[in-house]
């Protein structure tokens, strides 16, 4: 199969070109255009992507995309439509490069053909064969898009300006079709770029252009190829081929000689390849029986709703069926064998609970299916690869010799009756059983055809090829000419063989008899079918139906009446019991491909199952690569807690491992591809979680602001880590125990006042009686009578400054909420309405600074607060002046001060007194534009935008989007189901789950 890129201008006339292919050749058609609408449908990852930045002008009402709309916004902004690429372009490369994978793997196409625009800007000539340019002139382009899209002049010139000129196209494409005359001129320039593209584009194993299948029975005397091809219930054998081995390089089935096997392979496959004057490349094997093992298990697979069933869904419920037959394998295996899946067989299908002997076509919500599956030691599996390796050959299909035989032997119209199929080779006499439509078993013995010919070499003192030439004579001949090694020259009956192997006969036919009952519950079967060399030695079928208790005529040999279906070219052929698996095994291609995969990994080859499925992943985990060094790891992170509720901080994620594949950067997702070179460097390890209080979403400021006596007083916030007083800028540890503080007690304002109150006055706050341990929040009034003051106002204000600006009620709120307190509490606490008129704004509370010295009766702002204070609550506080400094402190004085009080209890806070010599400036922080929202009972705020949509949320929280399962997402805006472009304002309450 092979990969056409076709590419052009916009309105060059590609979609007629990919109608024209399809309706003539074996292609698939892969339209980025198309699988880009696809891919944008809602709910989808770049739907989700592209909600993010595309105006609302290019939705339907519906939320969905509207293309006509995005095509013209697109084209008319170079931002946008790199914006939209940037989402798009490689979650469409990624589908097509899959879809290339599949077909690749199904070898039923000649090509795939992908149709992009931006075929070349986009590397996917790396992924193609061969890429074509569809060339039309820019006018009939123009009057196209005009005509049937309805798009103006300038839209379309839009459209031309952002695409590359005819050069670069002719540039980097091989073939070139020139659309610019009538349909049929165009359509006969790709009927001959196809043809031009030769024989050698063809599958080299094809006859007529239908696909050849060539098959090897690797038996433990000879070897058999078989080549040919099926046409509907019908299959045509055009070459055979048999060698026997020149040596035992096979026992009981096994291969013991790698290397003689692969030679007589290669002569086999050289003969067939002379008789059908083309070569072959891939064979199909199968393997005996020897230490099989089977597993009989059901699986079950549901869909999320009534679907119309497919042959692929048929196929996935098989692979599952196997994968867990595996498990079961891998659990209770007490040996040192590794085993491998050879070959399975479908006892029953059910839909929706019921028997149905084929699920295509039928709807259905679950589909099951019991099933057998067989498994033979790795071992015996590698030896058949080897030698077929040897001789140039790559295994297409690897079946069990009597699933083989039973698909010639045993039509499924016969299955309904319980029958027993004996293929008596040399080595091991395979055995499987059916009834009611199904095989219901498969079993072996490991004992066959050799061991009678052993027994004439040591009776008439032969070499094993003579004694083999003497039991194949006994069943042919009346006498029987033979040579010893010592060269004396003998002439005996076949009586007398007869009378020699009999016993052997009876103790082979009896361990037959009692496996095949073993094999079918206990009971005999209502008849058996042998088939096999084996199976024609002289009183095998009589002896083996007095074991099984039928009459002669139910126990037969089955050669030329199972193979009418079969049509042989040669006529030299004789239709026989010995061919009836070298032909089954060909028939085993089309109805299950089991077959292993080699690769070879970090330098080392290995080997795996291939369930049409494979991923980068699992050749890694297959290998014994470590699992976390597959993904990036993120770094240690912080577990803490804040305000008794448990935090995580998580660190910052590393580099995803590097995987190459022979040589080029991929995936580790990517689909594994039979021989390849695989290194993959781990992946690393990200930097660990660093957070320090500041940053905690409950910090918030760094200072709180009351109003005492009708002056603003503002204090350092502070938190307690594990009951410790700690800075803004403290870095939380694993397992600390983090305490906001947005309140004061009234005795701590007292502390940090350094004022002395009269206890037996009333102490007010927001207006309702309080005490010393009651709590005071952000912009709350607090009223007492002063007695005196140990620290000058003035002197606080000179280090903490006035408040930057009044907190909103709503912050009060949330600072009460976090500290647990009680919700009636906090909405009783009325801000006073003269708060703001007497603290003014932000500029109107900041010292003008000048130069000239200002009488100190002339400006209000600059007598210092706590005199005045004194002065109108107190006479016994003496007048008095303090020069303090008109600016606040800078940051890194603040939090020496900060520091400072660390070193106190929370009840014993001193402010301490700074002055500065040479007052600057203040300068405003200018604050990131931010939202808070309620996601799922926890603050939430979002940055860095002027307005936000609900879709923003997801990117300041923690959701895995790929973690559905299957499962909806449900998304509610204040209880209500909210689109995508929903507008957020402050307090919204989000929820995002997974539906149950």
């Amino acid at each position: 199969m092979q990969v056409i890129g076709i590419t052009g201008g916009v309105g060059a006339g590609k979609s007629a070109i990919l109608e024209y292919l399809e309706q003539n050749y074996k292609v698939k058609n892969l339209i980025a255009d198309k699988i880009a609408r696809m891919l944008m449908e809602p709910g989808s990852e770049c739907y989700r992507k592209l909600l993010k930045f595309l105006p609302v002008e290019v939705y339907n009402e519906d939320e969905s995309v509207n293309r006509s709309a995005l095509a013209a916004a697109i084209f008319s902004s170079d931002e946008l439509r790199k914006r939209v690429n940037e989402v798009m372009h490689p979650a469409v490369k990624e589908y097509i490069l899959g879809q290339i994978a599949e077909q690749k793997r199904m070898g039923i196409l000649d090509y795939v053909i992908v149709e992009a625009a931006l075929l070349i800007e986009d590397n996917y000539g790396d992924i193609c064969d061969e890429l074509w340019y569809v060339q039309t002139a820019e006018e009939i382009r123009k009057k196209r898009l005009m005509r049937s899209r309805g798009y103006s002049q300038e839209q379309v010139e839009s459209m031309f300006r952002s695409q590359l000129s005819d050069s670069e196209y002719r540039k980097h494409c091989q073939v070139i079709i020139d659309n610019n005359g009538t349909r049929e001129e165009t359509y006969y320039q790709v009927a001959q770029a196809i043809k031009d593209k030769g024989e050698l584009n063809k599958m080299e194993q094809q006859l007529d252009g239908v696909p050849l299948v060539f098959g090897l029975d690797i038996g433990t005397r000879n070897v058999v190829g078989t080549v040919g091809y099926k046409e509907e219930d019908d299959f045509h054998v055009i070459a055979q081929f048999s060698r026997e081995h020149a040596t035992r390089s096979m026992l009981d089935g096994q291969i013991h000689d790698i290397g003689r096997v692969g030679r007589t392979v290669s002569k086999v496959k050289d003969a067939l390849e002379e008789q059908i004057h083309m070569p072959l490349n891939e064979v199909c094997i199968a393997a005996a029986g020897r230490v099989l093992k089977t597993v009989t298990t059901t699986v079950e697979y549901s869909f999320q709703e009534e679907v119309v069933v497919t042959g692929e869904d048929v196929h996935t419920l098989d692979l599952l069926g196997i994968e867990k037959a595996q498990q079961i394998l891998n659990e209770h295996n007490d040996t040192n064998f590794k085993f491998y899946c050879v070959g399975y067989s479908v006892v029953k299908y059910y839909l929706n609970g019921d028997v149905f002997s084929n699920l295509e076509g039928h709807k259905a919500e679950v589909v099951s299916a019991d099933i057998i599956v067989t498994f033979l030691p790795e071992d015996v599996v590698d030896g058949l690869y080897s030698a077929v390796g040897l001789a140039g050959l790559k295994v297409a299909s690897l079946t069990l010799e009597p699933i083989a035989a039973i698909n010639v032997a045993i039509p499924e119209t016969f299955r309904m009756l319980n029958i027993a199929l004996v293929d008596v080779g040399a080595g091991t006499s395979d055995i499987s059983v059916t009834r009611d439509g199904s095989i219901i078993a498969y079993g072996m013995i490991p004992c066959a055809g050799d061991e009678i010919t052993e027994l004439l070499v040591q009776h008439y003192l032969v070499d094993f090829k003579t004694a083999e030439h003497i039991k194949l004579s006994s069943t042919t001949e009346k006498e029987i000419e033979y040579q010893d090694i010592m060269m004396i020259k003998h002439t005996i009956t076949a009586e007398e063989v007869w009378d020699l192997i009999q016993p052997l006969v009876f103790s082979l036919t009896e361990d037959i008899a009692a496996k095949i009952k073993e094999l079918n519950g206990g009971d005999t079967v209502s008849a058996t079918f042998v088939v096999g060399g084996g199976g024609k030695v002289h009183g095998f079928v009589e002896h083996l139906a007095s074991e099984l208790e039928l009459p002669l005529e139910r126990v037969a040999l089955r050669g030329e009446e199972v193979l009418q279906e079969i049509h042989f070219e040669q006529q030299e052929i004789k239709k026989d019991p010995l061919l009836v698996t070298p032909i089954g095994i060909c028939i085993s291609y089309y109805d299950q491909k089991n077959n292993f995969l080699f690769v070879r990994f970090n330098g080392e080859r290995i080997k795996l199952y291939d369930n049409n499925k494979l991923t980068i992943v699992d050749a890694a985990l297959r290998a014994g690569f470590p699992n976390e060094q597959l993904f990036p790891r993120r770094g240690k992170e912080i577990n803490f807690y804040v305000n008794g509720k448990k935090r995580i901080v998580r660190g910052e994620p590393g580099e995803s491992a590097v995987v190459r594949v022979n040589g080029r950067i991929t995936s580790i997702n990517a689909t594994l591809e039979p021989n390849s070179d695989i290194v993959i460097e781990p992946s690393t390890v990200g930097e660990a979680a660093v957070c320090r209080l500041e940053e905690l979403e409950e910090y918030g400021r760094v200072v709180i602001t009351f109003e005492v006596n009708g002056r603003m007083i503002t204090c350092p916030k502070f938190a307690e880590v594990n009951g410790s007083l700690e800075p803004p800028y403290y870095e939380i540890q694993e397992n600390d125990w983090v305490e906001m503080r947005s309140f004061y007690t009234v005795a701590q304002i007292m502390e940090f006042m350094d004022v002395e109150i009269d206890l037996d006055s009333e102490i007010l706050v927001n207006n309702k009686p309080a005490d010393l341990d009651t709590q005071v929040y952000e912009n709350f009034s607090l009223e007492w009578e002063v007695i005196s003051y140990r620290t000058p106002l003035s002197e606080i204000e000179s280090v903490y400054g006035q408040p930057e600006e009044p907190v909103s009620a709503e912050q009060e709120v949330k600072d009460a909420a976090l500290q647990n307190t009680e919700k009636e509490t906090v909405e009783e606490a009325a801000i006073p309405k003269d708060v703001n008129e007497e603290a003014g704004s932000i500029e109107a509370l900041e010292p003008e600074i000048t130069n000239e010295k200002i009488p100190e009766a002339e400006t209000v702002e600059e007598q210092p607060e706590g005199e005045q204070l004194a002065e109108t609550e107190s006479a016994q506080t003496e007048e008095k002046q303090v020069e303090v400094s008109e600016q606040e402190l800078t940051q890194e004085e603040l939090e020496e001060k900060f520091l400072q009080s660390q070193q106190t209890t929370e009840s014993d806070i001193r402010p301490t007194i700074r002055k500065k010599p040479e007052p600057a400036p203040v300068k405003a922080k200018p604050e990131t534009p931010s939202l808070q929202v309620i996601v799922n009972n926890a603050a939430v705020t979002l940055r860095g935008k002027s307005s936000y949509v609900f879709v923003d949320v997801f990117d300041a929280i923690s959701f895995d989007l790929n973690a559905g399962k299957g499962r909806a997402i449900v998304t509610k805006l204040n209880g209500e189901i909210p689109s995508y472009t929903a507008s957020l304002k402050y307090g919204d309450v989000i929820e995002i789950y997974w539906e149950d």
